[in-house]
């Protein structure tokens, strides 16, 4: 059977969050199977634990943050991201502060993290969720209308588009389409870095985010040009970047998907909109597990996951 899957070995990271701009201290444990990926904010003198849930999020104002009662983690879709594109179904992670570690602003990092670590497989059937019908999510018309849908396909697969407007990123691609039986997640998605610009700089502080941003953890560009001496990752590094967000988005929803995303414009709450309108049509998906990797499709063999 495809089988779930958890780290080998404890590993730990230490960094600062981009928004709180805080230091933090990481670190990853294995878990028990259907256990899923649970954080401890084990800062708190009494350690609170909350499941990746697409149901526990709370604010999407440029993160994913997973919130429960006052208790926050923030900036959870680089790790989750991680997680998907590794087939890691069962982790604990460990906080010293509310929000994940930016660390160079990809997944890469963590994609180390994990490899590093070691990846164990476990006696317990992987749960697929299987998009059976499309499902939508759409805001505003015309020249502003952004969506995001999922649709049946045999594997998973991700396109998206994206409008800035901006001449440094319009000078690049803005679109891109990844499908992983054919796509590495570590070679094609993991490395694209979070991006900002410095005209926003004093509007987001003022609101307490991008507190902890900088040159060394995300793309930063001016009204012309990216500002960072080494330039770009990947010639179409920006929506990749939204590619790898939106991966961590949807596996908030607690298990792999056998689907094709397709959006234009959308962000982490339009994301997490998409997750919820799916889990609210029950005729819409079904829980699947496969008997060996051969029955599964190619997307999910472990050549992708692992290379």
């Amino acid at each position: 059977m495809l089988r779930q899957r958890t780290i080998k070995s404890i590993t730990r990271t230490t960094g600062v969050g981009l928004h709180s701009g805080r230091r933090v201290e990481l670190t990853l444990r294995p878990a028990a199977p259907n256990t899923g990926i649970v954080f401890h904010r084990v800062d708190l003198e009494q350690p609170v634990d909350i499941p990746a849930d697409a149901l526990e999020i709370g604010d999407t104002r440029l993160a994913s943050v997973l919130q429960r009662g006052k208790v926050r983690v923030s900036t959870v879709e680089h790790l989750m991201s991680a997680c998907a594109g590794l087939g890691i179904d069962n982790l604990h992670v460990d906080l010293t502060a509310e929000e994940v570690p930016i660390m160079d602003g990809s997944a890469s990092t963590f994609v180390f993290l994990i490899q590093s670590a070691g990846i164990e497989e476990q006696p317990v059937a992987k749960r697929f969720i299987k998009v059976l019908k499309t499902v939508e999510v759409r805001e505003g018309e015309g020249a502003a209308a952004k969506w995001a849908r999922l649709e049946p396909h045999d594997g998973f697969a991700l396109a998206f588009s994206i409008d800035f407007r901006h001449p440094a990123i319009d000078a690049t691609a803005n679109f891109a389409e990844i499908d992983f039986a054919q796509h590495s997640y570590s070679r094609e998605i993991a490395r694209a870095r979070t991006f900002g610009f410095v005209q926003d700089v004093e509007t987001l502080r003022a609101a307490g985010l991008a507190r902890g941003g900088s040159y060394d953890n995300a793309i930063v560009l001016d009204e012309y040009r990216v500002l960072n001496a080494e330039g770009l990752r990947y010639d179409d590094e920006f929506v990749k970047h939204k590619i790898l967000d939106a991966i961590g988005d949807l596996y908030l929803i607690g298990s792999p998907l056998i689907s094709r995303y397709v959006a234009h414009k959308s962000g982490h709450g339009m994301n997490n909109q998409l997750v919820r309108a799916l889990l609210a049509r029950q005729d819409a998906w079904e829980y699947v597990t496969f008997d060996s990797e051969a029955a599964a499709p190619r997307a999910f063999h472990q050549e992708w996951a692992l290379a």
